[in-house]
C-alpha cells in the first residue's frame, strides 16, 4: 500500500471488563498503556517540545512542532529522527493522529465565530438530568463519587473526573500531571472538537461549582459521558472500521478487513525489526495462511468449475470429431421404422391368436352351460320317478321282484359307472396329453417366432423374398389336422425359403470374414507403424531429457549466482549499514562511498534480475518445446485414432 494508512481504534488504558470493554480506572491518575490502538477523537493542542541539539552529521532531521501521541516505541517510529529507520519503500506505518513527521494528522477545526449552545444549561431539572446521567455512567465505570460531590464539586474533583472521561475517550492523551489544570483544559477540550470551547473560560476553574461557571462546566461532563457512551457502543457493534483482526469472518471483502491484517503484519514486522532481525517470513507466512484460508471455498469452486470446463471441452472435441449427430439419427430412424413395421406384424398375430383363445373360451363356457342344464333336467327327471314309486300301491312279489330287479339295475349301473369313469379317465389322460402337446407346439411356435423376430425374417422380408410369410399359427380348436397350424406350407414354401435366406447369409459371412482378414491385414501394418512412430517418440523423448537436463544444469546455475549475489547483497548492505554507522559518526564526507555501495547494490540487483529474467526465458521456451512435442503426438495418436475408428 503507498498511501499511509491509519487505523484509529479507541481503548482504554485502564482495568478494563472482558465483556463489554468499560474501561475501569483503579485511580484517577492515568498512565498511558503500551500496545494500544490510538483514539478517533481528534489531534491536540499541545506545546511545542523544547528545542535540542539532537541534529547528527551529514543528516537534516525533520522537527515536529508538537508531541507525537504515541507512548508505544512501534507506533511512534514515524517521529524519531531518520537514522535507524527501516529501508523499505511503500511501507504503510500507523502514526499519532495528533500529528507529526509521517503522520497524517487530522485538520484543525475550521475557524469561524464560535457555535452557540443551545442547551438549557441554567435549567435546574436540565442540570438534575445531567448529574444523574454523569453519576450513573461514573458509578458503572467504578468511578466512586456521590451525587453530592457533583452537587458542589471542588476544582480537584472536577479535573480527576475531566481526565478520566478524556482518558476514556483517548487512553494516549499525554496529560501533564505537573502542568496547571487551566492550561491543559482547552486545549484537551479543542482536540476532542467540543463544539462550544469558545464559549468556556479557563477562569471559571478555579470555583467551578459557582453559579456562572457550573452549567457550562456541568455541559462539558455531560458531552463527554454522551462522547464515552457512543465510543462504549462503537466498540461492541462488532462494526468492520474497528479493524479488530479476531473479529474477521473467514470470507471477507471490507476493505477495513484488509487494513486490519495488514496493521497486523506490520506491526509484527516492526517488532522483529526493532529488536534487530530483518526476516519477516513468520508474519508474511502468518498473512499468507490467512488470505489461503480466505481463499479456500473459492479455490475449491475454481478447480470444481476448472474441472467441469475440462470435461465440457472433451465433450465438445468428442463432439466435433464424430460424425454429424443428423446422420446416426437418420441410421437409427431407418431401423427403428423396419422394427415398429415388424412390431406391428407381431402385434397383429398376437392380437388374432387373442381373439382365437377368446372365441375357444366363449365355446367351452357354452359347452359347460349346455351339461349343467342337462345335469339339473336328469335331477328334477330322478325325483320325478322316485315321487312316482312312492305312490303306487304294490305286492310283496311285486316289491321283491322290483328289489331284485333293482339291485340288477344297479350293478349294471355300477359297471356302467365304473366304465364311465374309465373312460373319463382315459378322456382326461388323453386331454392332458393334447393340452402338454398342444402348450408344447405353442412354445414351439413361440420360439419360431421369436427367432424370426431376432433374426429380422419378420415380413417384409428382402428381396427376392418380399411376398413370403414366415410366421405360423397354431388352432387347437381346429377338428381337422390340416387345419391345426395356419400360415403358408412348411414343405413346400416355408422350409425351402428359409435354406434360401440360410445359403445368402452364409455367402455373406464370408464375404465379411475376408473383408475382416484383410482389415487385420492392414492393421498389422498399421501397428508396425505405430511402432515405429513409439521408436521415434522415444528418440525424443531422449533428446526433451536432455535439453531438460541442460535446463536443471541452467538453472542450478542460475540458482548459484543468485545465491552469491545474495551473499553479494548481504555483504553489502552490511557495508552499507557500517558506512551508515559511519557516516553518522564521522559526518558528511562517507556520503560518497554510501552513494558508491548504493550504486553497486543497485547492479547486484540489476544482475539477480537480469539472470533471474534469462532462467525463466529459458525456463519458458523448454516448456513450450516439450508443449509443442506433446501437442503433435497428440495429434498424430488422434489422427490414428480417427483412422483406425473409420476403418
Amino acid at each position: 500500500m503507498n498511501d499511509t494508512r491509519r487505523r484509529s481504534v479507541m481503548q482504554s488504558s485502564t482495568t478494563s471488563n472482558a465483556r463489554t470493554g468499560i474501561p475501569m480506572p483503579m485511580s484517577t491518575t492515568k498512565k498511558p498503556a503500551q500496545n494500544m490502538r490510538l483514539s478517533m477523537a481528534g489531534a491536540p493542542m499541545r506545546g511545542p517540545y523544547p528545542q535540542q541539539n539532537l541534529q547528527v552529521p551529514g543528516t537534516n532531521p525533520r522537527q515536529s512542532l508538537y508531541r507525537s501521541q504515541n507512548v508505544n516505541p512501534l507506533l511512534a517510529s514515524t517521529s524519531k529522527q531518520p537514522y535507524g529507520r527501516t529501508p523499505m519503500k511503500n511501507s504503510t506505518r500507523r502514526g499519532s493522529i495528533w500529528g507529526g513527521p509521517g503522520a497524517a494528522a487530522m485538520p484543525p477545526p475550521a475557524s469561524g465565530a464560535p457555535l452557540k449552545d443551545h442547551r438549557p444549561l441554567r435549567d435546574q431539572q436540565y442540570q438534575r438530568k445531567m448529574r444523574q446521567e454523569i453519576h450513573a455512567w461514573l458509578q458503572s465505570t467504578e468511578y466512586d463519587i456521590s451525587m453530592q460531590t457533583l452537587a458542589n464539586i471542588t476544582g480537584k474533583d472536577f479535573r480527576g473526573i475531566f481526565q478520566y472521561l478524556v482518558a476514556m475517550l483517548d487512553p494516549f492523551y499525554p496529560f501533564d500531571s505537573k502542568a496547571r489544570f487551566e492550561d491543559e483544559f482547552m486545549p484537551a477540550l479543542k482536540s476532542l472538537r467540543y463544539p462550544f470551547v469558545g464559549q468556556l473560560d479557563p477562569k471559571w476553574l478555579a470555583a467551578p461549582a459557582s453559579m456562572h461557571s457550573w452549567p457550562s462546566l456541568l455541559g462539558v461532563l455531560h458531552w463527554l459521558v454522551v462522547m464515552c457512551k457512543g465510543r462504549l457502543h462503537y466498540m461492541e457493534s462488532g462494526d468492520p472500521t474497528l479493524q479488530f483482526s479476531d473479529n474477521i469472518p473467514e470470507e471477507f471483502d471490507d476493505p477495513n478487513h484488509h487494513q486490519a491484517l495488514a496493521f497486523d503484519y506490520y506491526e509484527e514486522a516492526y517488532e522483529v525489526f526493532f529488536s534487530g532481525s530483518d526476516s519477516f517470513e513468520e508474519q508474511q507466512q502468518r498473512l499468507q495462511d490467512r488470505y489461503a484460508k480466505k481463499n479456500e471455498r473459492t479455490v475449491v469452486e475454481l478447480d470444481e468449475q476448472k474441472s467441469l470446463l475440462a470435461k465440457a471441452q472433451a465433450e465438445l472435441e468428442k463432439l466435433l470429431s464424430a460424425p454429424a449427430p443428423i446422420e446416426t439419427l437418420r441410421v437409427d430412424n431407418g431401423h427403428l421404422k423396419r422394427d415398429r413395421a415388424k412390431f406391428q406384424e407381431c402385434i397383429r398375430s398376437w392380437e388374432a391368436r387373442k381373439k382365437t383363445t377368446i372365441n375357444n373360451i366363449a365355446t367351452l363356457n357354452a359347452e359347460i352351460t349346455q351339461q349343467l342344464d342337462n345335469l339339473e333336467r336328469l335331477k328334477a327327471e330322478r325325483d320325478r320317478l322316485g315321487d312316482i314309486v312312492k305312490e303306487q300301491n304294490l305286492s310283496p312279489e311285486e316289491v321283491i321282484r322290483m328289489n331284485t330287479d333293482h339291485e340288477s339295475l344297479s350293478r349294471s349301473l355300477e359297471d356302467l359307472k365304473h366304465k364311465i369313469s374309465e373312460s373319463h379317465k382315459t378322456i382326461m389322460s388323453l386331454e392332458v396329453a393334447v393340452a402338454n402337446r398342444a402348450s408344447a407346439a405353442e412354445e414351439a411356435l413361440e420360439a419360431y417366432t421369436n427367432l424370426l423376430a431376432n433374426l429380422g425374417l419378420f415380413p417384409p422380408l428382402p428381396s427376392p423374398f418380399e411376398d413370403i410369410d414366415l410366421r405360423l399359427e397354431l388352432n387347437t380348436a381346429a377338428s381337422q389336422p390340416q387345419q391345426l397350424l395356419l400360415g403358408a406350407d412348411i414343405r413346400r414354401v416355408i422350409k425351402p425359403s428359409l435354406s434360401a435366406i440360410a445359403e445368402s447369409q452364409r455367402n455373406e459371412r464370408a464375404t465379411v470374414e475376408s473383408e475382416r482378414i484383410r482389415l487385420d491385414h492392414e492393421l498389422d501394418q498399421l501397428l508396425n507403424e505405430c511402432e515405429l512412430m513409439d521408436e521415434e517418440a522415444e528418440k525424443i523423448a531422449q533428446k526433451y531429457a536432455a535439453v531438460e537436463a541442460q535446463a536443471e544444469e541452467i538453472r542450478d546455475a542460475a540458482q548459484h549466482e543468485a545465491m552469491a549475489s545474495n551473499v553479494e547483497i548481504a555483504h553489502l548492505e552490511k557495508d552499507l549499514m557500517n558506512a551508515r554507522t559511519a557516516a553518522l559518526a564521522s559526518g558528511v564526507g562517507v556520503k560518497s562511498r554510501l552513494q558508491a555501495l548504493q550504486i553497486a547494490y543497485r547492479e547486484q540487483q540489476d544482475k539477480v534480475a537480469r539472470l533471474r529474467d534469462e532462467t525463466e526465458r529459458a525456463i519458458l521456451k523448454i516448456t513450450n518445446a516439450t508443449g509443442e512435442f506433446q501437442k503433435d503426438i497428440s495429434q498424430q495418436l488422434q489422427s490414428f485414432k480417427e483412422y483406425v475408428d473409420s476403418n
